[in-house]
C-alpha cells in the first residue's frame, strides 16, 4: 500500500478502504508517512469530504492509536457532553454541579484551550489550589461517592488525532464536517461515554456559520455513535455573539456561580439547562426534557446545584470562599479598561470572534500551546445584542495585567455594532437531532 496512491485516490472523489484509512493513521502516528503526504490527503478529504462508512473508519482508526478509558467501575449511565467551542463558554461548569444534584454521574475529562481563552481546565484553575490531575482511581471514587469529578485529558488517549490536528491547524483543513466529527467523537468514546449531548455551536464566532453547516455536523456525529452503539444527541445553539457577558477564565467561573444562585444571563441559563435537561434524561433521572428542565430549574432554586459546586471545589482542593466571595478571583493590580459606545441606539451585533481575539491579547488564551495564562485576564460586556444605549455609555470593561492592551481594546471597540432600531431578539438554542426524534427547532421542545 502507498500513500501516493491514497491520495490520488481521494481527490478522484474515491472512498478510502477501512485498511487504508488505518495504514494511513498508524503511519502518520509512527513517523513513516511524511507531513507533507498526510496534508495532502487532509486537502483531499477537504474538498471531496468523506461518507459515513469512511468517517467511522477514522474514527475507530483515532481510537485504536491509544488507550480507552475503562468507566466500568462508575455506577449509573456515564453522559458525556462536547462544544465545538466559542466565546464565552462555560456551559460545563454549570452542567456539572447540577447533573450531579440531580443524581446522574458526571466523568468530565476536559482540556485547556488554545486560541481566543481557556478550556475548561484553565477555567478552574483561575480557583485558587483547584488540582485537575488526578489518578483514574481517585477519578472513579470521586464520581461514585460525589457523583462528579473532572480532570485534564491523558496523552494516551487518541494520540493519532493530536497529532493530525496539529498538521490540520497549520494546512487550513480544521473546518472539514468529518475531520471535526472523528475527532470529536474519538475523544469522547475513548473515554468511556455511554451516551453524548452534543453542542454545536453556530454564527460568526464558530467554526459552523450557517444553520446547514451545523446540522450537516450533528448529522454525522449522530450517525458515528449509531455505528458504535452509543446514544447521541445534538443542540445546535447561537454563537453570533458571545455566550453570556464573561469572558476569560476567571470571569466565566464568576459567572457560572452567578447561574447557580439563580442570577445568569439568559443565553447562558437557556442553553445550560437545555444541555443538562437532555444529559439527564439520557442518564435515567428524568422521563422528559420538560421534565428535566422544570427539575433542574428547581435544583438551581433551592440552591443545591450551587452547594454542589462548592463541593466539586473541595473536593479537588480549591478555594471555596471563591463560591460566596467571587471577587477574590480577581487581585487587586489588574489594569481596568473602559470602552464607551460610539453611538446613542442599540447594540445591533458583537463580532465574537473579534471579543476572543481580545481576550486572548488581554493573556486570557494562548497564541502557542506552551503559553502561560493570565487566569484574572478577561472582559465584561456591559451591554449585548439588542440592548439600548446612549453615547459614551460604557459597554465592555477589559481587565488584565498587561501594560499593552490598546490592540484589545481597539478589537473590542470593533467588535460592536450599533443600529437606531432594536435588533430582532436572538434564539439561543436553535435546533435538537437525535437518531430517535430527528430534528426539531427549540419552540417545539415545550420546558
Amino acid at each position: 500500500m502507498r500513500m501516493v496512491d491514497l491520495i490520488d485516490k481521494k481527490k478522484r472523489g474515491g472512498q478510502l478502504s477501512e485498511e487504508e484509512i488505518a495504514f494511513f493513521v498508524e503511519g502518520f502516528s509512527k513517523g513513516t508517512i511524511p507531513d507533507y503526504q498526510a496534508a495532502a490527503l487532509l486537502m483531499a478529504i477537504c474538498w471531496q469530504g468523506m461518507d459515513k462508512k469512511e468517517t467511522v473508519a477514522l474514527t475507530m482508526a483515532y481510537i485504536d492509536s491509544g488507550e480507552r478509558l475503562d468507566l466500568s467501575g462508575i455506577e449509573g449511565k456515564k453522559v458525556d457532553k462536547h462544544s465545538t467551542g466559542g466565546v464565552g463558554d462555560k456551559v460545563s461548569l454549570i452542567i456539572i454541579p447540577l447533573l450531579a444534584a440531580a443524581g446522574v454521574p458526571v466523568a468530565k475529562l476536559s482540556g485547556r484551550g488554545l486560541g481566543h481563552t481557556g478550556g475548561t481546565i484553565d477555567k478552574l484553575e483561575s480557583i485558587p489550589g483547584f488540582r485537575t490531575q488526578l489518578t483514574v482511581d481517585e477519578f472513579i471514587a470521586n464520581v461514585n461517592k460525589h457523583k462528579m469529578a473532572i480532570m485534564g485529558q491523558s496523552a494516551d488517549l487518541t494520540p493519532a488525532d493530536k497529532l493530525i490536528y496539529a498538521l490540520r491547524d497549520v494546512t487550513a483543513t480544521v473546518d472539514s464536517i468529518p475531520l471535526i466529527a472523528a475527532s470529536v467523537m474519538s475523544k469522547k468514546i475513548a473515554a468511556g461515554a455511554e451516551a453524548i449531548v452534543l453542542d454545536i455551536k453556530t454564527g460568526a464566532g464558530s467554526f459552523m456559520k450557517t444553520l446547514g453547516k451545523a446540522e450537516e455536523l450533528a448529522e454525522i456525529m449522530i450517525k458515528i455513535g449509531q455505528s458504535l452503539n452509543k446514544d447521541v444527541l445534538a443542540v445546535i445553539t447561537d454563537m453570533s455573539q458571545p455566550l453570556g457577558r464573561e469572558i476569560g477564565n476567571a470571569n466565566e467561573v464568576m459567572e457560572a456561580i452567578e447561574v447557580l444562585r439563580g442570577e445568569g444571563p439568559p443565553d447562558v441559563v437557556e442553553v445550560s439547562l437545555t444541555i443538562a435537561a437532555h444529559m439527564a434524561v439520557l442518564g435515567g433521572a428524568f422521563r422528559s426534557f420538560a421534565e428535566g428542565y422544570k427539575g433542574l430549574e428547581q435544583i438551581i432554586r433551592d440552591g443545591s446545584g450551587l452547594a454542589k459546586f462548592k463541593e466539586l471545589v473541595v473536593l479537588h482542593g480549591g478555594d471555596e470562599r471563591v463560591i460566596d466571595h467571587p471577587e477574590l478571583l480577581f487581585p487587586p493590580d489588574l489594569n481596568k479598561i473602559e470602552i464607551s459606545a460610539e453611538s446613542t441606539g442599540y447594540i445591533a451585533a458583537i463580532n465574537a470572534e473579534m471579543i476572543g481575539l481580545a481576550a486572548m491579547h488581554l493573556g486570557a488564551g494562548r497564541r502557542e500551546k506552551e503559553d502561560q495564562i493570565d487566569h484574572a485576564a478577561g472582559i465584561t460586556l456591559i451591554k449585548k445584542g439588542g440592548d439600548p444605549v446612549d453615547k459614551d455609555d460604557i459597554i465592555a470593561v477589559l481587565r488584565t495585567h498587561n501594560t499593552d492592551y490598546q490592540e484589545a481594546a481597539e478589537l473590542v471597540r470593533n467588535a460592536y455594532t450599533f443600529t437606531k432600531t432594536p435588533p430582532p431578539p436572538p434564539i439561543y438554542v436553535k435546533r435538537t437531532m437525535s437518531s430517535t426524534r430527528g430534528s426539531k427547532s427549540a419552540t417545539q421542545l415545550e420546558k
